[in-house]
């Protein structure tokens, strides 16, 4: 297996970041959120950039000045960009729309203003205020734009008078009808949300939210479900789970990054199993996740039609799952299981040689039961496209793998740690730190340790 060491990591690193150094503006730090022609950019994708730029000076792919040039960019655009019920502006109450115009930095497509988005934007602005901690003053106005952009969110708002939190909001229309209920990726969101120090979520959206939980057991595992393997990832990236829990977990015996290991297991054995016998599955071929797919269409599958899907939530093992497997997932997946994800990173470099042909990093997506267009040079479907959403959680989930350094950054962050102890979690590392109440911080984001 040549992905056991260190230096094939930092390479996978290296080329995925480059995402992030080339499909940006350097003029308002917005990241496109897709590698094609006249695609707009993701919120979601420029918070995980910001996340990034801390990773790429440790490592090396950027330096230090470039670092706090490009994230300075970032914070004082959404600082000053238009912000308010105009259908043409970038944000309003404290949160952003989904995709925003690269050039201009106002709505793009007539999207809604995302909530989980935001969190992904605002967790990176974090990220990167609890990084660059030194005396300058561009380091210290950087810390000032992110602490403004954090509190500046109204997270009960966004409840809409409900006791959950829903997916967003449009000028033309109001809030959207879904809400946050059922685990997933909103587990930061709601972290995010209970921390603030100017409009706080409650304990009881907390509780509303937990009350929709569903648990199953597949494949020899008990565990909190979600179907995407993304889901178990993204409030990952960013918080370290292990050894803290809130009464839910507390009850079922195990914490939050247990779960996701238990998650990554199931995908392994589905793909193992193969009940729909897709080509190439197996130990060192899985990674079901919301993705790009070859569809929509139909294809013959050992003699049964199979439908074929776009861009849509790919799950295991309930599906929808169409042949379609994502290797960024399984990346993400590495903090988790890294005795089955090396091994399948490996599979996907030098078997599937789904680093070839590319500049960054893993293709998207691929279809081993596809043939693709004629004259492929992968001889089965691959996603033409980067996505920016993809890439961040390789580098970082890579990162926290080998060092541990956004979990330990975000460990001292007042909003974080403010949120996790009025979820209710205790234990672990959380135990050493002092309760400080967000609101007399002074506007420091960092948590004084005992």
């Amino acid at each position: 297996m040549k992905f056991a060491v260190d230096p094939e990591l930092e390479t996978l690193q290296r080329q995925t970041f480059g995402y992030f150094l080339h499909e940006t503006n350097p003029n308002n730090g917005l990241v496109v959120d897709k590698t094609e022609p006249g695609w707009p950019a993701s919120i979601a994708a420029t918070g995980l950039a910001l996340a990034c730029y801390p990773v790429a000076v440790e490592r090396g792919f950027m330096s230090r000045a470039a670092a706090v040039e490009r994230t300075l960019a970032t914070l004082r655009f959404f600082s000053r960009s238009p912000h308010g019920p105009q259908p043409d502006a970038t944000g309003y109450q404290g949160f952003y729309y989904h995709f925003l115009d690269m050039q201009t930095g106002r709505r793009a497509w007539q999207c809604e203003l995302s909530t989980v988005d935001t969190t992904f934007l605002l967790a990176g602005a974090l990220v990167a205020a609890m990084y660059f901690d030194a005396d300058s003053a561009d380091e210290a106005e950087l810390r000032t734009l992110a602490d403004a952009l954090y509190r500046r969110a109204n997270w009960q708002w966004a409840q809409d008078g409900g006791s959950t939190v829903t997916h967003g909001w449009k000028p033309e229309t109001g809030f959207l009808r879904y809400r946050w209920e059922g685990y997933d990726e909103a587990l930061l969101l709601y972290v995010l949300g209970l921390g603030s120090p100017t409009w706080p979520l409650t304990q009881q959206s907390y509780k509303a939210w937990v009350s929709t939980y569903r648990w199953e057991h597949c494949y020899g595992q008990d565990y909190l479900y979600a179907g995407s393997l993304f889901t178990h990832q993204l409030s990952h990236v960013w918080i370290d789970f292990r050894g803290i829990q809130d009464a839910f977990m507390r009850g079922k015996g195990i914490d939050y990054f247990e779960n996701s290991r238990r998650a990554t297991l199931v995908q392994q054995r589905y793909a193992v199993d193969n009940p729909l016998e897709f080509k190439s599955y197996g130990s060192h071929c899985w990674g079901i996740t919301a993705s790009e797919g070859p569809g929509p269409g139909r294809i013959t599958v050992n003699g049964n039609e199979r439908e074929l899907f776009d861009y849509v939530a790919r799950g295991a093992p309930f599906g929808p799952d169409d042949g379609t497997l994502a290797p960024w997932a399984v990346a993400a997946s590495l903090p988790f299981a890294p005795e089955i994800v090396l091994p399948t990173i490996d599979y996907c470099t030098y078997q599937a040689k789904l680093t070839q042909f590319n500049s960054y990093g893993f293709k998207a997506s691929f279809n081993p039961s596809h043939p693709g267009e004629p004259g492929n040079p992968y001889g089965w479907w691959v996603s033409p496209w980067h996505f920016g959403l993809n890439q961040g959680p390789i580098v970082l989930m890579i990162e926290n793998h080998r060092s541990g350094l956004v979990w330990r950054l975000m460990r001292d962050c007042v909003p974080i740690t403010t949120g996790l102890l009025r979820a209710g979690f205790t234990g672990g590392w959380l135990q050493d730190k002092v309760a400080t109440d967000p609101a007399t911080s002074n506007g420091s984001l960092r948590r004084r340790t005992t």
